[in-house]
């Protein structure tokens, strides 16, 4: 389902230079320029998301590329966010990530995943938005510690809710086009 967004759309030539690029960038991959057009209105909160979280944590951080990639991926499927999937597929892949294993994310503990990405997916399990009652128990934290150092978890933590937030807001304010797969649907009286 595309997006369909009330909230006024800032076109490209409107704006600010250093956000043109990032237009370019979501109408290049995507062919659907929404989230930048409605991020115009606010554009310090596109370019802290693009530069502070992205930069500096998600891809500056302590925890292997690798392993965001794969986090933000079993987010991403699971919302159903197209947008985000078509993005995600393409850096986990140019992450190390290989097709079979983002094939197979669905069976991570039954499958040869390593014990590192198996505790990761399991804690993006515990952060998915349709998860209620996601906790980090005391298995959950060993698993993790068993791979990763304290800073690295709460780190992993961190990144897990900035995207799940975001998930949240694309689909609150229908910025992106979603899944079929997608538990997020307008209701029906939206639909149109």
């Amino acid at each position: 389902m595309l997006p369909a967004t009330v909230v006024n759309r800032v076109p490209r030539e409107s704006l600010p230079e250093n956000l043109k690029s990032v237009w370019d960038d979501a109408n290049e991959r995507h062919g659907d320029t929404t989230f930048v057009e409605v991020m115009g209105n606010s554009p310090d909160l596109l370019a802290w998301y693009k530069d502070e979280f992205y930069a500096k944590i998600f891809y500056g951080g302590r925890v292997p590329l690798r392993t965001v990639e794969m986090l933000r991926l079993r987010l991403a499927n699971v919302h159903g966010c197209a947008f985000c999937v078509r993005n995600d597929t393409t850096a986990a892949l140019a992450a190390g990530i290989t097709q079979d294993e983002i094939d197979h994310l669905d069976e991570y503990e039954t499958w040869s995943f390593s014990e590192a990405d198996r505790a990761v997916l399991a804690l993006a399990d515990q952060m998915i938005l349709t998860n209620a009652f996601g906790s980090l128990d005391q298995n959950l934290y060993t698993r993790l510690k068993g791979s990763f150092s304290d800073a690295q978890i709460v780190e992993l933590g961190m990144i897990s809710a900035v995207l799940c937030g975001m998930a949240k807001f694309l689909f609150v304010y229908d910025l992106v086009e979603r899944l079929d797969t997608c538990p997020f649907t307008p209701p029906v009286s939206q639909l149109s």
